[in-house]
Order: C-alpha cells, then sequence, then structure tokens
C-alpha cells in the first residue's frame, strides 16, 4: 500500500460516514419514575427533532441530550409509538445539523453500514458492518393497562455491525452516510437490529411530529407469505400472496368473511404477497373504509368486503 495513502477504501468510507453523522448522533439521559434510562438519538431537522427509540423513552416525559462536541440541551417527547419502537422528541436549545435520512427499502443483503450511537454510555461510538438479513420479526414486551403484551415489530434490518446497550435509538447508515435505520436491539452476539427508514417509518414520524402518537386500522388477521400456485401466478404474474394463519373472533376480518386457510392475493385493488404489504395499508385513513379484499379459497376466487377499525393504543 502507498504509505502516503494510509488508509484502504474500506476505512475511508467508514471514517467519513463517522465524521458526518458522530455530531448529529445524541446521547439521551431519560427521567422515568424509577430513576434514569439511557440511549441515543438522531438530529432528523434543523429546528430541533430527534430521532430515537419507543423503548428508550418508554413513558418519560424528558430527559437531557448530549452531543459530541460538548453540546446539551433538555428535550421533550413529542410522541411514541411501540409499535414501530419509534419516538420523536425535541431539544429545547441548539442542536448540530440534521442527517440524511435515506431508503432502507433500497438496501441488500451484505451491503456496508455504519453504525453511530452511545453503547454504555461511550459517546459516539463507530462500528460497521453488513446487512446481514432484510425484513425480520422483533417481537418485544410492551406495557398494557392489565400489565404486558407481546407485540412484533415487522420488517427490521439485521446488521452484524456490533451494538451494545445505549446503542438504541442511534443512526444505521449506508455507504454514503444516509440513515437507513435507527438501532433498536441486541438480540445476540454478532447480531443486531434496526428500524428501518422508508417510506411507511416515514409516515410514522411524521404523525408523531403532528399528532403525538400514530392512529393505526385494524383487521383482525395473522397471515404468512408463500408461493401462488403455479396456474394461478400464470394468469395473475404474482409469485407470493399472504396465507390466512388466523383470524380475530369478531374482528373485521371475520365480519367480512375471511377464513383460515384463505390466500390473501390483493388488497386495497393492490397485489399482497408479504406482511407489510398488508401492514403498510393500515393507517388512519383506511379507518371506517371499505377495504376490498381478494382471496383464493378451495380453487375459487373470492372477493370480500372489510371495513377496519382503528387498533386501541393501549390494549387491553
Amino acid at each position: 500500500m502507498d504509505e502516503t495513502e494510509p488508509l484502504d477504501a474500506y476505512s475511508r468510507v467508514v471514517s467519513a460516514v463517522a465524521r458526518e453523522l458522530t455530531p448529529r448522533v445524541a446521547a439521551l439521559r431519560v427521567r422515568h419514575r424509577r430513576g434514569e434510562g439511557a440511549g441515543s438519538a438522531v438530529a432528523f431537522t434543523d429546528d430541533g427533532f430527534l430521532l430515537t427509540n419507543a423503548h428508550v423513552v418508554g413513558s418519560a416525559a424528558g430527559g437531557q441530550a448530549a452531543f459530541a462536541g460538548g453540546a446539551t440541551a433538555d428535550f421533550t417527547v413529542v410522541g411514541t409509538d411501540p409499535l414501530s419502537d419509534l419516538a420523536v422528541v425535541r431539544a429545547d436549545g441548539p442542536t448540530p445539523g440534521p442527517v440524511v435520512l435515506g431508503d432502507a427499502d433500497a438496501l441488500v443483503v451484505g451491503q456496508l453500514v455504519v453504525a453511530v450511537g452511545n453503547p454504555l454510555g461511550l459517546t459516539g461510538s463507530v462500528t460497521a458492518g453488513v446487512v446481514s438479513a432484510l425484513g425480520r420479526s422483533l417481537p418485544t414486551a410492551q406495557p398494557t393497562r392489565s400489565g404486558t403484551a407481546v407485540r412484533v415489530i415487522e420488517d427490521v434490518i439485521q446488521t452484524d455491525a456490533a451494538l451494545n446497550p445505549g446503542n438504541s435509538g442511534g443512526a444505521l447508515a449506508d455507504a454514503a452516510g444516509r440513515v437507513v435505520g435507527v438501532s433498536t436491539a441486541v438480540a445476540g452476539i454478532g447480531l443486531g437490529l434496526a428500524v428501518p427508514v422508508n417510506a411507511t417509518t416515514r409516515r410514522i414520524i411524521a404523525a408523531l411530529m403532528r399528532d403525538g402518537r400514530v392512529r393505526r386500522a385494524f383487521l383482525g388477521l395473522a397471515a404468512a407469505p408463500v408461493p401462488v400456485p403455479a396456474a394461478l401466478r400464470a394468469r395473475t404474474g404474482q409469485d407470493d400472496a399472504l396465507r390466512v394463519a388466523e383470524v380475530v373472533p369478531g374482528s373485521p376480518a371475520d365480519r367480512a368473511g375471511l377464513r383460515r386457510g384463505d390466500l390473501v392475493l390483493t388488497a386495497g385493488g393492490a397485489p399482497v404477497s408479504q406482511a407489510q404489504s398488508l401492514q403498510k395499508l393500515m393507517f388512519a385513513d383506511a379507518i371506517g373504509r371499505p377495504l376490498p379484499v381478494t382471496v383464493l379459497r378451495n380453487g375459487a376466487m373470492v372477493d370480500v368486503i372489510a371495513e377496519p377499525i382503528e387498533l386501541d393504543p393501549e390494549p387491553a
């Protein structure tokens, strides 16, 4: 290697992303009734809004953000969405300029990613790795009126970039320094997870900034992707669809006549091929509106109309 060029190409990419993001990722100290918690947050607007995890802020109203340059500011919690594990807070003082948000839908397995956060209280820590897998599901225990309930965060990014407690809420970026994920959990040695930044999460972020919460529609079925039968694939041009595994009794799906074993081909006139295809329709504008659903049942195409209701934001 040329002695005048001390960094190889990989190192140049990682160090450039680190220079860009480290000043824009804050260490959070969160005040809870039972003490303090810690995590990370990413400045994503030029007027003090920071993006973090819902589990980092919990039920807290605020705390303090500290940036790598030494600046600190109190913050207030603007809104949280436990179902996506995203939260928005707003700093009450000056913050660094915002990061550039990317699109996780463009990621591919094996792609270089860089994580910036504050693990174990070590401010401005940088790790690098690759996208290990896409479309993972993350079960989480979330508080309800009656205790806790297990919910599933869909479509998370798996990476081998080292993540440790305190990284949660920090940035996961591509080689261009665009933030494509928000680090959310450490699932095991060498396995980290992040909530993707894409069109769906941008809608969630916008709703949190505007309303402080996300109104969601509830259909009441659980389904998994399966291949479409070859004969039907030739007719529809659709490779995959959703096999209904469970219909919640009394739910909109149940009232519409959907059954366990149905193969859901389209919803709202659009093909559905993965769980996220259906979940992307379940936002506020779907509540109380007729949703046409086409399924394959016993070899015949069946059309039904479901009318989603609002999902209880705090299930009993």
